[in-house]
C-alpha cells in the first residue's frame, strides 16, 4: 500500500504547511475521489509530493525509484505524479494551459498533452485548496494570488474543483 512505503519514507512525521506530509497527501487524495478524478489521478493525488516539488522539496522517493512508485501507482500514475514534481513553476504556470512545461530536474522543455494539463490542473486545485484550508496565515498571505492563478485555470478543471476554490 502506498501509504505505508510513503510513511515508511519519514511523510507521517514531515511537516508540511497543511500539517504533516501523509495527512495532507491524504487530503488531496480524498479531495480528487470526492470531485470524481478517475482512479489514476486520485492515486497520483496521494504521491504528489513523492519527488518533492519546486516549492516543497522534501523528496521521499529518488528518481531512480519511479519503478517502485509505479509499483504501488500504476504507470500513469506515477507519470502524473512526476510531472507534478517535475514542474518548474515560475516558467510552466504561466504557460500551463498551452501544454509548454519545464522539467526542473533536466531543465528540458517540453509540450505535454492537453489531458496531462487537465490532471495538473485539478491535482493543483486539490493540493492547494488543502493548504488553504489547513493553514490560516497561509490563506490571508496568498489567498489572492492562489485564487487568481487557479481562477485562470478553471476552463481545465471539474465543476466541483471549482466549486470548492469558490468556497475557500
Amino acid at each position: 500500500m502506498i501509504e505505508e512505503f510513503l510513511a515508511a519514507r519519514g511523510a507521517r512525521e514531515l511537516a508540511h504547511p497543511a500539517g504533516t506530509l501523509l495527512a495532507h497527501l491524504g487530503r488531496t487524495r480524498d479531495a480528487l475521489a470526492a470531485w470524481g478524478a478517475r482512479p489514476a489521478l486520485q492515486e497520483a493525488g496521494i504521491a504528489h509530493a513523492a519527488y518533492g516539488t519546486d516549492d516543497y522539496p522534501h523528496a521521499l522517493v529518488s528518481l531512480h525509484e519511479r519503478p517502485i512508485v509505479a509499483g504501488y501507482l500504476g504507470a500513469e500514475a506515477e507519470a502524473i505524479v512526476y510531472a507534478h514534481c517535475a514542474l518548474d513553476r515560475r516558467f510552466s504556470y504561466p504557460r500551463l494551459l498551452s501544454g509548454v512545461v519545464r522539467d526542473r530536474f533536466t531543465g528540458m522543455e517540453t509540450q505535454i498533452e492537453h489531458g496531462l494539463v487537465r490532471d495538473l490542473v485539478e491535482l493543483a486545485f486539490a493540493a492547494e485548496l488543502d493548504v488553504m484550508a489547513q493553514n490560516p496565515q497561509l490563506r490571508r498571505r496568498n489567498s489572492a494570488e492562489l485564487r487568481g492563478l487557479l481562477t485562470s485555470w478553471s476552463g481545465h478543471a471539474s465543476l466541483p474543483a471549482v466549486e470548492a476554490l469558490e468556497r475557500l
